[in-house]
């Protein structure tokens, strides 16, 4: 359950009723305590903006400027100050002001309509989709015309807002977690797409990639003046809405009961908030976290500014505050780094660093309800011993079978014999070359899968959610960011042993972070699990700032690495994960009454012995370590730690003794699968394993979801 103070109502004050007089003075009151933020919102924007104008490459300063707007005839550099204001300076703010008030808005409605505060078009998933939509038009060289583009931004955030939404259904304002697993989901996966379309169509996407984290450039006014009118008509379709959307915080049956239609109401609110989302994508690319800052910062004012409590003021204040977010994000990336080196960063990297630590900040006001979903969650279904027997020779078949295939596939078929020609050290120079390459790439997906699945047997019990895994708690991202650190600058000489040591240090550092900022009154369940999210979504931020910063020829082959390839894998790489995973089997076999324990609620351990907050914090400490060293050897794959645990149970039940080596084969047989029909499907180019198992995976949660609905 979340706490009241996640889930805003913005409907009437609780307040006692006054006497028809004082009643009147006080909506007074509360009229220019609204107009009156507004207005003093709206001169901060103005305010920023005229700092915004002042900044840029050029070396025009605020005198140049004024200058130049008395009608004197200014040039720097041989350009004149005119054109330099109307061709770069005034285009960027526009775009600015535009995107972040279209951001702010969407993002309120669609904290209204969900009634909870974490909702917002990235943690819904309607931003993934607007750029995938865009970036697949690009790959596959469609003509569409410039006003269509944000059709095709509407189309993809729509059908993505709509599959999220679907899956909690009345859950996304009663459930948090359920909501920003699912929406974080859904975005991994459409990521993964669009990463895909972008290493395959290169020549077609080139510079989507930095525009994918949000970029204000704009090459002139155009784009933004022909978003305006857009804007203006959902803003005013939506303020129309207000009354309803006031009515609609007190609940679906109370609005029913007072003549509020539910269903078109939230209908429409929806789609205003994903056309807002589309026109924002078009204009300047996926800024994140905008949509989520902005409502919660107005919401949060609405506890000294009543007049917020009604959505006639709070639209436009979310939209508002937007605006003067992304403005100021803009200036204090240009003042910190210098306008020269600002231009390289896109201003969606701060903005998504911001969205990661409202996550975390919202996360830690919550309570927890780990234990009150235990039992619903963590099936312990029984299943006899010789079924366990049976499953695990099965699938280790299954494995073998899937290694002899690796061996043989690629953009060289071989034979059976000539794998025993190998062995034999007789080989043909052609064939032991090629299995010289496969044998290392299939070591490192089996045993990197492994570590995965075991990562995510211990991440899902001790948390209790069979939703959660390395990938979506931020481990998996700090292992990658310690490792990107790495390649783009060189520490420790840049060799794979500072590779390796530092993939393990970041991974452990951010676990650290996590557990540090989730503990209070002990490590509970579901706030580690919304506190690793939001982690998850400033480290990544971080990550996309230093491939921006490093050299643009590395780019490619670094977000190849991130989205989790095999590709020029060597045995030295395979061996951290090998000593790792024989110190972490016997370890975790060992706890497997523990694990049972804490997997059904926080009571029943104490009872019988065990202390949950220091087996808990020892399991996911190793769960980290586990998550590192698979980074090493695959990149940052997700899903391994999510669909393997969970087919495990399925196969075998819930005991832990018996779910940890069935997953352990079933992670190794999925990222070898993956990685066999990556390097195979469109030979002799190559598919990053961990895309298609973002491919594979996101459906089998969407189907896990569904039947956890209830």
């Amino acid at each position: 359950m979340t706490s009241p103070t996640l889930l805003t109502t913005t409907g009437r004050s609780s307040d006692t009723e006054a006497p028809a007089g004082g009643e009147s003075v006080s909506n007074r009151r509360v009229m220019l305590g609204g107009f009156g933020l507004l207005l003093a919102l709206i001169v901060a924007v103005a305010a920023v903006g005229l700092w915004h104008l002042t900044q840029g490459t050029s070396g025009v300063g605020a005198g140049d400027l004024l200058r130049a707007l008395n009608g004197e005839e200014v040039s720097v550099g041989g350009v004149s100050v005119n054109d330099i204001f109307t061709g770069s300076r005034l285009p960027r703010l526009l775009a600015g002001v535009a995107v972040g008030f279209a951001l702010g808005v969407a993002g309120a409605l669609l904290q209204s309509v969900t009634r909870n505060m974490l909702a917002s078009p990235d943690t819904l998933a309607v931003t993934a989709g607007a750029y995938f939509a865009l970036t697949a038009v690009a790959a596959f060289g469609l003509s569409v015309p410039l006003w269509a583009s944000s059709g095709v931004a509407f189309v993809g955030g729509l059908l993505a807002a709509a599959l999220v939404l679907g899956l909690t259904g009345r859950a996304a304002g009663t459930s948090t977690t359920r909501l920003i697993l699912a929406g974080s989901a859904i975005a991994m996966a459409l990521d993964a797409g669009t990463a895909m379309l972008l290493i395959l169509f290169k020549e077609n996407t080139t510079g989507l990639f930095a525009w994918g984290s949000g970029s204000l450039g704009q090459l002139n006014i155009d784009a933004s003046v022909r978003a305006a009118p857009m804007i203006v008509a959902v803003l005013l379709i939506a303020l129309l809405l207000s009354r309803r959307l006031d009515v609609l915080g007190l609940g679906d049956d109370a609005a029913s009961s007072l003549g509020v239609p539910v269903r078109s109401t939230r209908m429409v609110a929806v789609l205003c908030a994903v056309l807002l989302t589309s026109t924002a994508v078009t204009l300047a690319g996926p800024i994140a976290f905008v949509g989520l800052g902005a409502p919660v910062l107005a919401r949060l004012l609405a506890r000294r500014v009543p007049a917020l409590r009604r959505h006639v003021f709070l639209v436009p204040t979310a939209g508002l505050l937007g605006a003067l977010l992304i403005l100021l994000a803009d200036v204090a990336l240009r003042a910190i780094l210098g306008a020269e080196g600002a231009t390289s960063i896109p201003t969606g990297i701060p903005t998504a660093l911001l969205g990661g630590i409202v996550i975390v900040i919202l996360a830690l006001r919550m309570r927890d309800a780990g234990a009150a979903r235990a039992i619903r969650t963590i099936h312990s279904t029984l299943r006899t011993r010789r079924r366990f027997l049976v499953v695990a020779l099965v699938a280790t078949a299954l494995l073998l079978a899937a290694v002899v295939i690796a061996l043989l596939a690629g953009s060289l078929w071989l034979r059976t014999g000539d794998i025993l020609l190998w062995i034999q050290h007789s080989a043909p120079d052609l064939v032991a070359r090629a299995l010289d390459e496969r044998a290392p790439r299939i070591a490192a997906a089996v045993l990197a899968g492994a570590a995965l699945a075991l990562a995510g047997v211990a991440v899902q019990g001790t948390v209790r959610n069979p939703l959660a895994e390395p990938g979506l708690l931020g481990i998996t991202a700090g292992a990658g960011l310690g490792a990107v650190i790495v390649v783009t600058t060189g520490f420790g000489g840049g060799g794979r042993p500072a590779l390796i040591t530092m993939a393990i240090v970041a991974g452990l550092l951010t676990f650290g972070l996590i557990a540090l900022l989730a503990w209070r009154g002990g490590l509970l369940p579901d706030r580690f699990v919304l506190v690793g999210i939001g982690c998850s979504y400033a480290i990544s931020a971080v990550t996309a700032f230093l491939l921006l910063r490093s050299d643009p020829w590395e780019t490619p082959r670094i977000l190849t690495w991130l989205s989790g390839t095999t590709y020029g894998r060597s045995l030295p790489d395979v061996l951290p994960v090998a000593i790792v995973l024989l110190i972490a089997i016997p370890i975790l076999l060992s706890m497997r009454r523990e694990l049972d324990l804490l997997a059904i609620d926080e009571d029943t351990p104490r009872i019988l012995g065990v202390p949950p907050e220091r087996t808990r914090l020892g399991v996911l400490a190793l769960a980290a370590v586990l998550a590192a060293v698979a980074v090493i050897a695959v990149g940052t794959v997700g899903f391994v730690g999510l669909v393997a645990p969970h087919l495990a149970r399925t196969l075998v039940g819930a005991r832990h003794g018996r779910v940890i080596p069935v997953a352990m084969v079933l992670g190794g047989l999925l990222v070898l699968v993956a990685d066999t029909l990556g390097r195979t499907l469109i030979a002799p180019s190559q598919l990053p394993a961990g895309l298609m198992i973002a491919l594979v995976g996101a459906p089998y949660f969407v189907w896990l979801l569904r039947r956890m609905r209830d």
